[in-house]
């Protein structure tokens, strides 16, 4: 790392004595903080915090921003993920103070726009996914898996089931299992055919009385749509299990097809992935389930619901499900991010939601068709929102892997596809540009891949050239983490 400000640590910019701001001796009698506070709370020493004058710090943070690749500076196109362009429009209309001001613990009567809002989405959210119970509540897509396989395991107990299992393609997700895992489910990882879909006589095998889920991602993890999902459904149903959709990639289906219609029985949204919430870096998520009408008393609460007042107008109310598995997040759930979510889906409205999954569809594409010839798709020459290329050819011919490539492109200005995901293609680079992209960016994209693929395999090795770090030692940085500092 170079020893600029850029990238010094706030403890390397420590100066003793340095401070924000000076103020003037204290004009009272002071006294001393152990006197205030019981003496377990009152440390021996003060922590070693770097002490810094406001110019420092200020300086420090702009300079580390100006550094930060995301999907406002650069072309993001980071399959599965969905790293599509956040509409600054949402960010104004979710900062409005109406909105933003509401405390979550005022009564419902005060809070009868937003109650409106929230059960509206509710009711979109319902029909894009073609289940009718929807729950806000849940803070991330993977939480909202985990909640609705408590609702599934709620589910089963009332009926006196003991169901233990729950099946996952080999392609899965990796949140799927781990979901499961938590919900105390046994996992059961299902092997797929040779052209990445689930295995109808794998999946046969594997269902008895203790199946109690089903979990799939479609379109699936390779961008291709599981054709024989209502075969699937229907002998998981016949079995006496559920169909879990894993919801990360709807920004493929929306306004085209619903996972109720298809078999699915629950699934979740990716606010930030489908409806232009931020994403990513541990910031707000939201993972709201839909569910069918059987599956809805056993939603987490408060859900919003409606009746007519006295004189015909509506009254919002939240109500907790007859059989609730209780509370999955605090309050309601992330509001800030439900509205943003909202206010996407009423600017685009039923048919531009459609067109937003069709022209997420046309560039990926557009982009596999433009790169398949210097990296092959196993899977083909179609896909929908995304799909997964593969290194291997280059890395046998010429010693170029997928991480050379995608170190490569922090030089050229693009933030690296997913590499080495889904385990099932070799060299893998994961690629979805989401349908915010311009076919000039995904021109220069596909021209940076024809150019790094031409260069010497020696010195793509060696990439990236233009960032402060260029390859890290990652796995001796797992085992071997720094975390402490001495001050000076």
């Amino acid at each position: 790392m170079r020893n600029t400000e850029a990238t010094r640590m706030l403890f390397e910019l420590h100066s003793p004595g340095r401070r924000a701001a000076l103020l003037p001796a204290c004009d009272v009698p002071p006294t001393p903080v152990a006197a205030l506070l019981p003496g377990d709370a009152v440390a021996e020493s003060a922590p070693p915090l770097p002490e810094l004058s406001e110019p420092d710090v200020i300086r420090h943070f702009i300079n580390l921003s100006t550094r930060n690749m995301s999907v406002d500076t650069h072309f993001y196109p980071l399959g599965s993920c969905t790293m599509k362009y956040n509409p600054k429009r949402n960010e104004r209309l979710a900062s409005l103070p109406g909105l933003v001001d509401l405390h979550p613990q005022q009564p419902a009567e005060q809070c009868q726009g937003m109650l409106e809002l929230l059960y509206e989405m509710q009711q979109m959210l319902g029909e894009i996914a073609g289940l009718p119970g929807v729950s806000l509540q849940p803070a991330a897509g993977a939480q909202g898996e985990f909640t609705a396989l408590l609702v599934a395991s709620a589910y089963f107990r009332s009926r006196g089931e003991q169901r233990t299992r729950v099946l996952f393609p080999a392609s899965a997700h990796g949140t799927n299992p781990a979901s499961a895992a938590l919900a105390g489910f046994e996992c059961v990882q299902l092997k797929g055919t040779a052209g990445g879909f689930v295995d109808l006589d794998e999946l046969q095998a594997q269902l008895d009385d203790r199946t109690a889920v089903f979990m799939v991602t479609n379109p699936n993890t390779l961008g291709m749509f599981e054709r024989d999902l209502p075969e699937i459904a229907r002998r998981v149903h016949a079995a006496g299990g559920l169909v879990y959709i894993d919801g990360a990639n709807m920004n493929a289906i929306c306004g085209i097809t619903r996972p109720g219609d298809f078999g699915g029985d629950m699934m979740h949204y990716n606010v930030h992935k489908t409806f232009t919430g931020p994403h990513g870096a541990g910031g707000p998520g939201s993972g709201p389930i839909a569910v069918r009408d059987f599956l809805a008393p056993f939603l987490p609460g408060p859900v919003v619901e409606r009746t007519t007042g006295r004189e015909g107008a509506a009254v919002y109310w939240l109500a907790q499900p007859e059989h609730s598995i209780g509370r999955v997040r605090s309050f309601f759930g992330n509001v800030g991010i439900l509205v943003r979510g909202y206010c996407y889906l009423r600017t685009l409205g039923p048919q531009g939601v459609r067109e937003m999954s069709e022209n997420a569809v046309l560039n990926a594409n557009y982009l596999l068709a433009r790169l398949k010839d210097v990296l092959p798709v196993p899977q083909g020459d179609r896909c929908l929102h995304e799909f997964v290329a593969s290194a291997q050819k280059l890395k046998e011919t010429r010693g170029i892997t997928a991480m050379d490539i995608a170190k490569r492109l922090l030089d050229f200005g693009f933030h690296a596809p997913t590499v080495y995901f889904p385990l099932v293609v070799p060299e893998a680079l994961m690629i979805e540009p989401t349908e915010t992209e311009s076919r000039e960016t995904l021109d220069a994209f596909s021209d940076a891949i024809h150019q790094i693929v031409a260069e010497a395999p020696e010195s793509l090795q060696r990439a990236p050239f233009s960032t402060p770090v260029s390859r890290p030692d990652d796995v001796r940085a797992a085992r071997q983490p720094v975390f402490q500092w001495t001050p000076t």
